[in-house]
């Protein structure tokens, strides 16, 4: 048999790799985490690369999944091989046609990193939620439960849908299997013809729909035939199992590995047995082999096939001694009988013991269980605590696995210590920080150790669904034996914690063996760091004679060019510890931790190292690779050992995860999801419905950040700009009476008050040290400079920790000092904003992050009124990620009320949210008038008629309400009771619908529009960032023309689509288009319009985003950039100009008058394909330009035309 390339991939790569050479259409949208399929897929039709047949397939990205349902649906009926991934929600949307491409017996496979659903709340993680809930739509179900096995079966159902007409559906568990790197071997292109019959091929492409041959398919029945058409298909399903058993046993024949539709691992006498899928079979697998050994009898049943499910071939697959069969499903189906799985398997039994075709003369107890949804670990200590249940004589049927259920008591109980660990393995963690590289230097890493040595390999990389700004964990096994661990490393050989800050925090050495090696990332030396760790980090490396090591990499970075990318640096201090050949022992004895000595040495790591340096960042230009390439040398030369003395002498140790005044909720249970405890929380810890309080990112104190900003009162100006682009609302501004400072620490900075309405009070700007991210952007649009020292401005950034202790003092202080009266402002004044109270705090979004300061300054001037319907995306994750949330409350216990439902519906739940609030003002006015007799006739006119236009006007409302409330209590008239539930509606709200892109433009267009010409009164915020940024940057409709974005690898060809142009088509919304480090006050001044405008409003704002490729500390100089060359053009459509006399649309900036290039080429986004493809971008480029110049004309004229020309349209009259 010939020798099959060896290679480390993860299971996306691997599925791709093999749906793309065998298929001729492929549609694509982004989702968590089956994006990387799609991304790969375009990335390979853009560099040309053909599949079996010669040809390059066709890739394109839709709008919405059920788009690319659609569209996959289409092109099966045209004749074509088509295939779509997708995960989640995404996999639901394409329901409806995969009913139909079923019913219509057509071939293909869908390929699904399977993912939670949406429930109580989002999440991203993988069980088998989304692919439970399409057992009824016809598809056969194939599951994988490794990266091989993925690679395998993506090939094994192509062969098997041609043969069988019964689409496929193969899923893999996502992130475990979809973003698990293994080493693996690769199926070659002979491998795939040989399995792929080209006859079966051409009978695909002779059912096609075609003009030449016509006939018509998705006929319209009626109840006399509907029923018999229904069941004719019963003959395809009915043979489909044997098909796939067949298409199995040649793939054995062609490449070796054999499968069959259920795979029994275990004692031939098993008396208990496993049965579940996915990749915890894998670690279920371990385990079994693991109790073999010590004379357990246990077996273990992998469903490969799960429908159509052939009771055949599980019962022969059942060992006939079995006395307790345990089901696993790792999904939940609420009000049912059992899950899936356990219910297909209890059926089964029941109908072999019916047909007297079962192997056993009595039916085994057949238990269920969950586990491991969203993510959850599923461990050998697990696996073990399941087996050592069905000991019991009766043991609990629908049982829990994994987690403490204290409620409706379901949880067994297991040991957690139990490890079947290979010690020949070596086990490595890694502590990042999201985007600080550490990931993808570690993804490099393992597939550098699986490629160049003979060891198995695997890599798995642990973050919450925020990414960048939270702690990231890469868990890393190699060594000379198979590897079925899909589990997380507990006892660790290296560990490596890229994040100084992190060790006051957690405990990074939990994990760590006895002798392991610790390598740390540390601005102090390896003579000072000693007496900067807590306590509780230097016992355990007293305790277990860890050996330690420690780099200033950040340093190292800053000195390189490579600001504060850390990843080749500390890569290349892993390879030169575990290859034990850097730096020597001291005292010149043999040096430990060379888990890689005489397998790889560190010449060969560093010379692949600077091959994937190549690779990686060529495209980004020779500076980057050289700056890259220094690094790596520099490392070395500053790694140290450090001398570790004989006992604890640090006088602090970890910090607690909250303070100790933090409410009871967040000091019980948030506080034991942010120390990383979130896995022990019992289930009578949480809310059953998923509300949970407001307010709580402020008790988190992440401590991020290297530099903070400090202010230098003698230079400010007291503009307020640094605090409206302040992403995280850590840099804030008060005015008060003087007498305050009586009680100020020391170091508390004031200066006087340069308002008119404030004369004689102080004014201090101060920064939250724990809260702030460093990303510097206050630095950059703070327009006052000294004079002798022109880089010195009133605001300058400085090492963070020898300031935490004095600023958090300050901070402190500075909360306590009183707001001003928002009354007294001028809203429209960007130095009156600056006062006003922000209740969105301290997010996780990326540092630097462009969206946040626009949702920061809507709860400033809307917040304590605000309801927000948040689409899914960036947003809703650091807008709603657990542990903690930044939406707020002010004072009085107001603030924003927010909910996130999905991605594509989100306009239309704002608006239902609108219908509500209307509503019930609408009864309250009512049962007023009814009760005005009661209450008394002028609270009820005052209510009634009550001016809410301003903030002195719902003030007083608000103070009417109250009133109604007391006198409705004394009140026994039965309509009081529901007046008073309704009557805070009689206070005006806002309802503010906010998204991305993806949402606007794509997937939610649809409902944007309806909401748009709904003509009630919400307001959209559209935060474009011209990519899907949440999912990784995939292309959008609003991602301009040159640029190079996932799904976009050959530059966007076709330009952005103007949104704004669309909404003012209607003539009934205000619509503006705002960049705030453009115009500040202009957005300031766009808010307030959209929201005191009745009716439907949007603005959509200029974001930049980490995905666009520069240091976002230069953020607001590219938003102003944006305008300066025309391409992002000021605007907004008033209606209400029009009743006037006026021109409805105001054009707000000047021609363009920078070049395009010149803003354009500040981004990577666009520089790699200047140096990937120069032609083409030379090419869109000039396109672009005439994009711009275009636009601005048409907005031009618009904006000139004489209100008469207007008028003549009947829906702007």
């Amino acid at each position: 048999m010939a020798q099959r390339p060896q290679v480390t991939l993860d299971g996306n790569e691997a599925v791709a790799s093999i749906a793309y050479q065998l298929n001729e259409v492929i549609a694509i949208y982004p989702i968590t985490p089956s994006s990387p399929m799609g991304e790969l897929a375009d990335q390979w039709a853009a560099e040309g690369r053909p599949n079996i047949w010669g040809t390059v397939p066709t890739v394109i990205e839709m709008q919405s999944e059920g788009g690319a349902a659609g569209a996959i649906h289409g092109a099966l009926q045209a004749g074509a091989l088509a295939t779509t991934f997708t995960s989640s929600q995404g996999l639901l949307l394409m329901i409806p046609n995969m009913y139909k491409i079923a019913g219509e017996l057509t071939a293909t496979v869908f390929h699904v990193a399977a993912r939670s659903l949406a429930t109580h709340a989002l999440s991203i993680f993988g069980d088998h939620s989304d692919v439970m809930a399409t057992r009824a739509t016809g598809f056969a179900l194939l599951a994988s439960g490794s990266v091989q096995e993925a690679m395998d079966m993506a090939l094994i159902a192509q062969a098997a849908t041609l043969e069988a007409r019964i689409p496929f559906l193969h899923f893999f568990d996502g992130f475990r299997t979809s973003h698990e790197v293994m080493k693996v071997e690769m199926l070659t292109p002979e491998d795939l013809r040989a399995m792929i019959d080209d006859e079966l091929v051409r009978a695909h492409r002779a059912r096609a729909l075609s003009p030449d041959r016509p006939v018509i398919r998705g006929t319209a029945q009626n109840p006399d035939v509907y029923f018999q058409s229904r069941e004719a298909v019963n003959p395809f399903y009915r043979a489909c199992p044997t098909i796939v058993e067949h298409v199995m046993d040649k793939f054995a024949r062609v490449v070796g590995r054999r499968y069959h539709l259920f795979d029994y691992v275990g004692a031939p006498d098993a008396d208990r047995v496993l049965v579940l899928m996915g990749s915890g079979a894998e670690a279920a697998h371990e385990t079994v082999e693991h109790l073999l050994a010590r004379g357990e009898a246990v077996g273990l049943i992998k469903v490969r096939l799960y429908r159509p499910f052939s009771v055949t071939h599980f019962i022969a697959a059942v060992p006939p001694t079995v006395r307790v069969l345990a089901v696993l499903d790792r999904t939940k189906e609420p009000g049912s009988l059992g899950e899936p799985l356990y219910l297909d398997v209890v059926a089964a039994v029941h109908e072999a013991m019916a047909e007297g075709t079962a192997p056993f003369p009595s039916p085994p107890r057949i238990i269920g269980g969950r586990y491991g949804l969203s993510s959850k670990e599923f461990t050998p200590a697990m696996i073990k605590g399941i087996f050592d249940e069905m000991k019991r004589e009766r043991p609990k049927n629908h049982f829990t696995i994994g987690i403490r259920d204290d409620v409706t008591h379901t949880s067994l109980a297991y040991e957690p210590t139990f490890s079947t660990e290979d010690p020949q393995t070596v086990r490595a963690v890694f502590y990042g920080l999201g985007a600080d590289g550490t990931v993808s230097a570690n993804r490099n890493s393992i597939k550098i150790i699986g490629e160049h040595t003979n060891y198995y390999a695997q890599g798995y990389f642990v973050y919450d669904s925020k990414k960048a700004g939270s702690m990231t964990i890469s868990h890393l096994r190699f060594g000379p034996r198979p590897i079925r661990s899909t589990y997380l490393i507990t006892r660790a050989n290296f560990v490596a914690c890229h994040q100084f800050p992190f060790l006051e925090r957690i405990n990074v050495l939990k994990v760590a063996e006895p002798g392991a090696t610790f390598l740390l990332n540390s601005p102090y030396g390896p003579e000072q760091v000693w007496d900067h760790l807590p306590r509780t980090i230097q016992r355990e490396i007293l305790e277990k004679s860890l050996r330690f090591f420690v780099i200033d990499a950040y340093r190292v970075a800053r000195e390189a060019g490579l600001g504060g990318r850390i990843n080749t640096i500390m890569q290349a201090c892993f390879f030169a510890l575990i290859t034990g050949e850097y730096p020597k022992t001291p005292d010149g004895s043999e040096d430990r931790g060379g888990y890689l000595k005489g397998v790889l040495s560190l010449d060969q790591a560093l010379a692949a190292m600077r091959e994937a340096i190549h690779k990686t960042y060529g495209k980004r230009g020779a500076a980057i690779v050289e700056k890259n390439l220094a690094a790596v040398d520099r490392a070395l030369e500053n790694l140290h050992e450090v001398p570790v003395p004989g006992r604890v002498t640090s006088p602090f140790d970890l910090r607690p995860p909250v303070p100790q005044e933090a409410p009871p909720f967040v000091r019980e249970v948030t506080a034991r999801m942010i120390a990383g405890e979130g896995d022990e929380l019992p289930v009578s810890a949480f809310p059953p419905d998923g509300t949970y309080p407001s307010g709580t990112t402020r008790w988190e104190k992440r401590n991020i950040a290297l530099e903070i900003p400090v202010w230098d009162e003698s230079l400010c100006i007291q503009c307020g700009k640094c605090v409206l682009v302040c992403p995280h609302a850590v840099i804030r501004a008060k005015v008060y009476d003087p007498t305050w400072l009586a009680e100020a620490p020391p170091t508390f900075r004031s200066a006087p008050a340069r308002w008119i309405e404030f004369k004689g009070w102080r004014y201090t700007l101060q920064v939250a040290p724990e809260d702030c991210t460093g990303c510097a952007l206050c630095v950059e649009v703070c327009p006052a400079k000294s004079k002798s020292e022109p880089r010195h401005k009133a605001i300058n950034m400085h090492p963070q920790a020898p300031l935490r202790e004095t600023e958090r003092a300050n901070w402190e202080f500075f909360l306590r000092l009183p707001d001003v009266d928002r009354r007294s402002l001028h809203l429209g004044q960007v130095k009156d904003v600056q006062l006003l109270e922000p209740l969105f705090e301290f997010s996780g979004a990326c540092a630097g992050c462009g969206e946040t300061p626009y949702i920061k300054l809507l709860t400033q001037l809307f917040g304590d009124r605000l309801l927000i319907a948040n689409a899914t995306g960036c947003s809703s994750i650091y807008g709603g990620n657990l542990p903690t949330t930044p939406y707020t409350v002010n004072r009085e216990g107001r603030g924003p009320a927010w909910s996130n439902s999905l991605f594509e519906d989100n306009a239309e739940f704002g608006l239902g949210m609108r219908l509500a609030l209307d509503q019930h003002a609408e009864y309250a006015r009512q049962l007023l008038r009814r009760l005005a007799f009661a209450i008394g006739e002028e609270l009820v006119e005052a209510l009634l008629t009550a001016d809410q236009t301003t903030e002195e006007g719902i003030e007083r409302q608000r103070e009417r309400v109250r009133l109604l409330k007391e006198r409705l209590t004394a009140l026994s008239h039965p309509e009081a009771r529901q007046l008073l539930s309704v009557a805070d509606a009689l206070v005006r709200k806002s309802v503010w619908i906010i998204g991305g892109d993806g949402w606007a433009y794509d997937i939610g267009y649809g409902g944007l529009d309806h909401v748009l010409a709904s003509g009630h009164n919400v307001n959209l915020l559209v935060l474009d960032t011209e990519v899907y940024s949440n999912t990784g940057g995939q292309m959008s409709k609003a991602t301009p023309r040159g640029a190079v974005a996932k799904f976009a690898a050959g530059g966007k060809p076709m330009p952005k689509k103007d949104l704004a142009l669309m909404a003012m088509t209607y003539g009934t919304a205000y619509v503006a288009r705002v960049a705030m480090g453009a115009n500040d006050t202009h957005t300031v001044k766009a808010f307030l319009e959209a929201e005191a405008y009745t009716g439907p409003s949007l603005i959509i704002a200029y974001c930049h985003c980490i995905a666009h490729g520069y240091d976002l500390r230069f953020g607001m100089e590219q938003q102003k950039a944006a305008v300066l060359s025309g391409y992002w053009p000021l605007m907004r459509f008033h209606p209400d100009r029009l009743k006037e006399g006026k021109n409805p649309l105001i054009l707000d900036s000047k021609a363009p008058s920078l070049p395009l290039r010149q803003y354009i080429y500040n981004e990577t986004r666009y520089t790699m394909l200047v140096h990937s493809r120069p032609e083409v971008a030379r090419t869109l480029l000039e396109l672009a330009e005439k994009d711009v110049l275009a636009r601005w004309r048409l907005y031009e004229y618009l904006a000139n035309l004489p209100v008469e020309e207007w008028m003549k349209e009947a829906r702007y009259a």
